[in-house]
């Protein structure tokens, strides 16, 4: 009978091959779990927060090499590793990123593929000027000013709208932006917003609504805004105009004879500004100004094209927010005694 069997020597060889084998499964285990745990592990930060800004083009090794620099404090060699073994690392997306504590390699990543910038915000104030407007913008650190010492007439031809006078042509709202921004970015999305909003009231108009284009309504929306005290009244208020504009009575609204005064209005209305004939006094001049006065809000909006029916002609402040109506000149005068004279 004939038998097979191994060498002494073959059997060292294949007992140490299968222990060099061994060895290297667990070492790739616990590479693969220091790994694992390196990409689940917050990452230290030089501060409470990083600021990490990536430019168009950028490669993933500056990548890395910029998120160590911005204060990520780690291996920028194992970051790149981490980005090409994901297979993610040319979607990397530019752009401003706020990294705060518990950050991971990981989160990382996702952030930056998905573009998740870190934004900031504006608000532009119902009522607001436009000089408000771009006083506030101006302000605001994080924005690129671009603007700044430019006319009204140049910020408007950057916008793609020459000729048109930029009062009341943004939306109040608040705007959120990356650092980076530009205040002529927040300015074109805010003139959009006034465009749809104007144009989705205009849709919504009352048969005896009297403003009688998309561009009245707008310049009554602005005095409606700017006279109401409380968002309850703002319907009544805008009816008083809506009747005076159906009857040619004078408007006879303060805050288009101040808006007309300009940087001369030092805060006190005086009769003779009243007198004083300007293309923005309401009570020399009827019908509507030439332009709005302030940036109304959508509320105002919709009330200057569906103004509620009433007799209402005249409104005094009661001196709480809200206003006292009246339908004669009589009634008018007894309330602007009461409530405005304490008589």
């Amino acid at each position: 009978m004939t038998g097979s069997f191994e060498s002494p020597s073959k059997v060292v060889v294949r007992r140490l091959l299968l222990t060099f084998f061994l060895v290297l499964c667990a070492l790739a285990a616990l590479a693969g779990g220091a790994v694992w745990w390196w990409l689940h592990q917050p990452l230290s930060l030089s501060a409470a927060s990083v600021d990490l800004s990536i430019e168009p083009r950028t490669l993933p090794r500056e990548v890395a090499q910029a998120a160590v620099d911005a204060g990520v404090q780690t291996n920028p060699d194992w970051l790149l590793a981490w980005f090409r073994l994901s297979g993610q690392s040319r979607q990397i997306k530019a752009g401003s990123y706020e990294l705060t504590p518990g950050v991971t390699p990981r989160s990382l990543l996702q952030k930056l593929v998905r573009g998740e910038e870190s934004l900031k915000s504006i608000t532009l104030v119902e009522g607001w000027t436009f000089r408000q407007v771009r006083n506030a913008l101006s302000k605001e650190e994080l924005l690129e000013q671009t603007l700044k010492g430019r006319t009204d007439d140049f910020v408007m031809n950057q916008l793609g709208r020459p000729g048109l006078h930029p009062e009341g042509r943004f939306f109040p709202d608040t705007y959120t932006f990356a650092k980076g921004s530009t205040d002529l970015a927040v300015l074109a999305r805010a003139l959009r917003a006034m465009d749809k909003k104007l144009d989705a009231a205009w849709a919504q108009r009352a048969p005896d609504a009297q403003a009688k284009t998309a561009d009245e309504a707008l310049i009554l929306a602005s005095i409606v805004e700017k006279e109401t005290g409380r968002a309850s009244d703002r319907p009544l208020v805008a009816s008083v105009f809506n009747n005076r504009l159906r009857i040619n009575m004078p408007l006879q609204t303060d805050p288009t004879v101040i808006y007309g005064l300009g940087t001369a209005f030092d805060g006190n209305l005086r009769k003779k500004d009243l007198q004083t004939d300007t293309p923005y006094n309401s009570y020399t001049r009827r019908g509507l100004p030439p332009t709005p006065i302030a940036m109304p809000g959508k509320a105002a909006l919709l009330a200057a094209v569906q103004p509620p029916p009433s007799k209402w002609l005249y409104f005094v402040a009661r001196g709480d927010g809200t206003s006292q109506f009246s339908a004669s000149l009589d009634e008018h005068n007894r309330a602007v005694n009461k409530y405005q004279r304490g008589q």
